[in-house]
């Protein structure tokens, strides 16, 4: 059996799609999720904006012992996605402990811009 690592909750604040892209790659971010655990994880997604409510409770599973990188404009609630253009943030709870990392591919520009970063971990009490 293998043991689940990382936490249970994270917290990932820049969030944007870009509205544009150049070239061939489309502009996207995505939240990338390892598990380790001999048990999948079931994540629960919120996305906060400045000036809405936030979205709730969108879900996506990670088999066990997988990666899963999971485009933020997949992410959908009653039909609705996160829209383009608009500053938001990320919480991501899950079942079990995981480890998540957060990545942005900028392509406004032809020279494309790359960011990834470890989510905010909130330890479990």
């Amino acid at each position: 059996m293998f043991q689940a690592k990382g936490e249970k909750h994270w917290i990932i604040p820049d969030g944007f799609i870009p509205p544009d892209s150049s070239g061939s790659l489309t502009s996207h971010e995505s939240v990338c999720v390892l598990n380790t655990s001999s048990e999948e994880a079931l994540l629960r997604f919120t996305i906060f904006f400045e000036d809405r409510e936030p979205m709730e409770d969108m879900m996506h599973v990670v088999p066990a012992r997988r990666t899963k990188h999971i485009r933020t404009s997949s992410l959908q609630k009653n039909g609705a996605g996160i829209p383009v253009g608009v500053p938001y943030a990320i919480e991501v709870k899950s079942d079990i402990p995981v480890i998540v990392q957060y990545s942005r591919l900028d392509s406004t520009q032809a020279e494309n811009a790359l960011m990834s970063t470890m989510a905010f971990p909130l330890k479990s009490k």
